[in-house]
């Protein structure tokens, strides 16, 4: 399943009238997570689509619990930062 098809569903539509606005919000949340140094794979996985599903909630229309998505996504995102296989940063230990 295609991440616009599991925006959708996240956002519980069904039409693809919102389609144009849904990309929009995916690309958004990609580079969302790459200017926070997370490396995205080329097909999300779990972890990196639920945080871009989850952005897409945050950014969509006017979401009834806004500040529980925003705080879930900057957590997700955090996670990501921390992660081992999510960032370039090194561990650390390259003294030079």
């Amino acid at each position: 399943m295609a991440v616009i098809d599991d925006a959708r569903t996240a956002l519980r539509i069904t039409s693809t009238a919102y389609d144009s606005e849904i990309t929009r919000l995916i690309a958004a949340a990609k580079a969302d997570l790459t200017m926070a140094g997370v490396i995205l794979p080329t097909d999300l996985d779990d972890l990196t689509e639920t945080a871009v599903l989850t952005y897409v909630r945050l950014h969509f229309g006017n979401p009834a619990d806004y500040d529980h998505l925003k705080a879930s996504y900057d957590e997700q995102k955090r996670q990501l930062q921390t992660a081992t296989g999510y960032t370039d940063w090194g561990d650390g230990d390259d003294e030079e």
